[in-house]
């Protein structure tokens, strides 16, 4: 579903790249209802894109007419503001490769020009990418200091017109990875009804699907007319040609993960997970506090303060003297430990300090298993039993200089899981938000204790889809169909 728009000045400006219907001038997009209605994704390379310009409000319509279009306004409005460009720690890793740049004779200054997220150097190839996430536009003219490394002191666009022969060759190439449907043939005379992106790392140890799974939803999708594809951090300028983002990759905040899952979503597409599940998900902080404001039954806990941590015999008195401590932002049983004594307590805060200013405390419950249900928009669509690793207390045991050894997965059926398991997990699932979850729940005593709300849930085959089987990958992507339809109709 991802006709394409391309918007210049005047006809001429295209005849050095190959004709196409998909190239239409600044005013007869402004003009034409008719054709605004046939197109859901707008490339903009109006030579002026200044406040109030053609270029400008051809922006502003676009996304008025709810089509995602590269630049918006907000990209717009980035690139014509005078405050310097603020370099994160990524970037400045990134630009250690400073020696490569092109220098400019006349006073030093370094240029580096983006097509699409590409560069004409293989080796700037992931500084123009991360550029491009940051300032999504279709050409970008970068200057560097020259006498500060790494420093930023421009980003503007850059014009069709000012592209010499090799550089229109690069923009042509670019534009034809960006969005391939451009110029080639269409597989089949049906087109997809939406194209879903599908985020993951290959090379990840513990990846939230298995291979065979992520192979189903791309099965189960083609059957349902969605063309879902696998795409990698590699691919992230190629985000604009999808209509929705699926991540199946371990989340974090300062993460890949998130600043796909920001721009999908500022771009108004569909994507699970969203920011602010990321957000909430992967800080046990803010699940704390999230959980005690709502009455939602978990372990006895606290914050300790790297500034003014209580010493072990106040907090067991409180917690226990088995207390289990864990960072904010661990996953798959990392980062938590359990101590019992004194000295074990101060040996551990010592070292977690230097990961986070907050830890977070726990009483230990100790349990067979913890139950593990798949929650999607509030309806629970799988149950498993996550059981402890052999001789330990987690289900996952990470032990040094061997292979990682996690317990046994029994899947259920949703209807036989104790009422109060289900009823807790829909409610603190409603609270983080309407996305996919895998809330995890202890019994004990016949309650039921949150332990935490996962935003990136396992769904591997043959374990979370046992029950279901193909049929849960279809859940998931029908909430995908079902919220891309409800979007074209609003």
């Amino acid at each position: 579903m991802n006709s394409v728009l391309i918007i210049i000045d005047t006809n001429s400006q295209w005849a050095p790249y190959y004709q196409t219907e998909s190239v239409i001038t600044a005013l007869e997009y402004l003009q034409s209802k008719e054709q605004a209605l046939q197109t859901n994704l707008v490339i903009n390379l109006c030579s002026d894109l200044s406040y109030h310009s053609l270029g400008y409000y051809c922006s502003l319509l676009a996304q008025a007419r709810k089509h995602k279009v590269i630049p918006s306004i907000e990209t717009l409005n980035r690139l014509d503001s005078s405050t310097p460009v603020k370099l994160d720690n990524t970037l400045l890793r990134l630009c250690r490769c400073h020696d490569n740049l092109p220098a400019d004779s006349e006073n030093g200054e370094f240029h580096l020009d983006v097509f699409f997220g590409k560069c004409q150097d293989p080796k700037l190839e992931r500084v123009a990418r991360f550029i491009f996430d940051q300032y999504p536009a279709p050409i970008l003219r970068v200057t560097f200091s020259g006498t500060q490394q790494a420093q930023i002191t421009r980003i503007r666009p850059l014009t069709l017109d000012e592209l010499n022969d090799r550089q229109q060759d690069l923009f042509a190439d670019s534009l034809d990875s960006f969005n391939r449907k451009i110029w080639r043939q269409p597989r089949s005379k049906k087109a997809a009804r939406y194209d879903l992106a599908i985020l993951h790392d290959p090379d990840e140890v513990f990846p939230p699907s298995n291979k065979t799974a992520l192979n189903l939803f791309i099965s189960e999708a083609k059957k349902m007319n969605i063309n879902a594809e696998l795409i990698t951090e590699h691919d992230s300028s190629r985000l604009m040609e999808f209509d929705a983002l699926f991540i199946r990759q371990t989340t974090a905040v300062n993460h890949v993960t998130y600043r796909l899952a920001q721009a999908a979503k500022q771009a108004d597409m569909v994507v699970i997970d969203d920011p602010s599940s990321i957000i909430r998900c992967t800080n046990k902080v803010f699940l704390k506090e999230l959980q005690d404001h709502s009455g939602v039954p978990s372990p006895k806990s606290r914050l300790l303060f790297r500034m003014s941590p209580p010493d072990y015999e106040e907090l067991s008195t409180e917690l226990g003297p088995t207390m289990v401590i864990k960072i904010p932002d661990g996953s798959f049983s990392v980062g938590v430990s359990k101590v019992s004594n004194k000295q074990d307590y101060d040996d551990l805060l010592a070292a977690l300090f230097q990961r986070s200013s907050i830890l977070l405390a726990q009483e230990f419950l100790p349990t067979e298993f913890d139950w593990r249900i798949g929650m999607l928009n509030g309806d629970c669509i799988y149950a498993c039993k996550y059981f402890m690793a052999r001789g330990h207390w987690q289900i996952y045991h990470h032990k040094a200089g061997s292979s990682t050894r996690s317990g046994k997965v029994e899947t259920v059926p949703v209807h036989t899981v104790p009422k109060q398991v289900t009823k807790v997990a829909a409610k603190v699932s409603a609270l983080v938000g309407k996305g996919l979850y895998g809330v995890d729940i202890k019994l004990v005593d016949g309650n039921a204790v949150v332990i935490e709300v996962n935003d990136n849930p396992s769904i591997d085959h043959g374990i979370e889809d046992k029950i279901l089987g193909n049929e849960l990958y279809r859940i998931i992507l029908r909430e995908f169909a079902e919220r891309l339809s409800h979007k074209s109709r609003s």
